[in-house]
């Protein structure tokens, strides 16, 4: 019997069992449609993730004061800096020894190999008017040609800080839209702890992950004079910038020794070193493993449907004995009836592969926008991959085959002269 023949007859049993076909396929569309759903947002969030992390600079490693013990190695930290630096995150540190970062601590990490800048910064608060309205603000004090290296924000308006300013500032994003009533112009000018700045650029908005948005960049220098509790030689953080992503592993490393050394540490570490880089891929492994949690918990509806495929093969044999009688009497070979049974339970998995990608892609669709209703905003992003699509349909294909394999079998071993007896 010609393999297109054996399509036909299969193709035949499905249509003429419609309802129980129908309920089996079901099964199928349920499973197919939630692994598809789940590993979509799975991927979404791990995306969003990435795409998050890497505008903190997967070169950038930020030195914070603060840290636990000396043994435990920088490995043992997550987070970032606590100040004005581009790493992300805080750590959770086990000691209260705190000291601050030094000029010397600088020059010590600019002996690190693979380094193509190191900058210190120092953070604070201070007393912002304009137009008659005031309120506090974020400052963050930088030597702008090392900063304008290692940014990765960039401006909306006007011109980055250079070298010669002074009374200048960078403001971002929300700064320059709604901390007053008034929008704050390119040009204008602000009045911080008594001191008045020119705003030289305005930052687009969500530049450096978004840290930048809410803060005022202005010259070290003039940072250090307009803050309070800003010292003269001291930093909020220290900034290093990798030639290479590649090269922020040993970095780590190398600027850990430098550091233990020239700060004199012997049994509890006063700094922490942390990188969007290491960030990334603990948050990647750990999305990644929910995923595959959550998948593999979906994927059970799929050994339930493939329960069901069994079923109703098994019934179909049973309502097909006397026409597997009769085909064998006029012929066909047992491969001829194992083949058609075959193909009749791999279009049951086929057809609720097909409608489970269909629903799963939808539900995809629609969780965004169930997030913004719910949530307020578009807090959750999904990702379907070709990829994905494939491997569901595959799998639901091969499940029609294995859970049809037996019933399959027991039908291409029927004896013709039982068959025909069967009532």
């Amino acid at each position: 019997m010609k393999i297109t023949k054996s399509l036909q007859l299969a193709f035949n049993i499905l249509v003429h069992s419609k309802l129980r076909s129908w309920l089996t396929i079901i099964g199928i569309v349920i499973g197919v449609a939630a692994v598809v759903a789940i590993v979509s947002v799975g991927d979404g969030m791990q995306q969003s993730i990435t795409s998050r992390l890497s505008g903190l600079g997967a070169d950038i490693i930020t030195v914070s004061p603060g840290g636990g013990r000396a043994s435990s190695g920088f490995r043992g930290d997550v987070g970032g800096s606590s100040g004005g630096g581009m790493g992300g995150g805080n750590i959770i540190a086990s000691s209260s020894v705190q000291k601050n970062l030094t000029k010397i601590d600088v020059m010590a990490l600019s002996s690190v190999e693979n380094i193509q800048v190191v900058t210190g910064t120092v953070s604070g608060r201070g007393e912002m008017y304009y137009l008659g309205q005031s309120t506090n603000a974020q400052v963050l004090g930088v030597d702008p040609v090392a900063w304008n290296q290692i940014t990765t924000s960039t401006m909306s308006e006007g011109r980055a800080l250079g070298p010669s300013d002074y009374n200048a500032i960078v403001i971002g994003y929300n700064v320059a839209t709604k901390t007053f009533k008034q929008l704050i112009l390119l040009n204008s000018v602000l009045t911080i702890e008594g001191k008045a700045f020119k705003v030289v650029g305005i930052l687009k908005e969500g530049g450096n992950s978004g840290q930048d948005d809410s803060r005022i960049l202005m010259p070290i220098d003039a940072a250090r004079e307009t803050l309070d509790d800003v010292g003269t030689n001291s930093f909020s953080s220290i900034t290093i910038k990798a030639k290479s992503p590649d090269y922020v592993d040993q970095i780590m490393i190398d600027a850990d020794n430098k550091l233990a050394i020239s700060r004199h540490v012997v049994s509890k570490k006063d700094y922490r070193l942390t990188s969007a880089k290491a960030m990334q891929e603990q948050i990647s492994s750990i999305t990644a493993t929910l995923t595959l949690f959550l998948g593999a918990i979906a994927a059970i509806s799929l050994l339930v449907g493939a329960v069901g495929i069994a079923n109703t093969m098994f019934t179909s044999v049973l309502e097909k004995t006397k026409e597997i009688g009769i085909m064998k009497a006029i012929g066909a070979k047992n491969k001829d009836i194992m083949l058609i049974f075959i193909f009749n339970a791999a279009m049951v998995g086929m057809v609720g592969g097909i409608l489970g990608i269909l629903f799963g892609s939808f539900l995809s669709f629609m969780i965004p926008s169930l997030g913004v209703r719910l949530l307020g905003q578009s807090a959750i992003t999904t990702v379907i991959a070709p990829s994905l699509l494939i491997e569901a349909l595959l799998v639901s294909v091969i499940i029609g085959v294995v859970a049809g394999a037996v019933p399959a079998y027991r039908a291409s071993k029927l004896k013709p002269v039982d068959a025909l007896r069967y009532e």
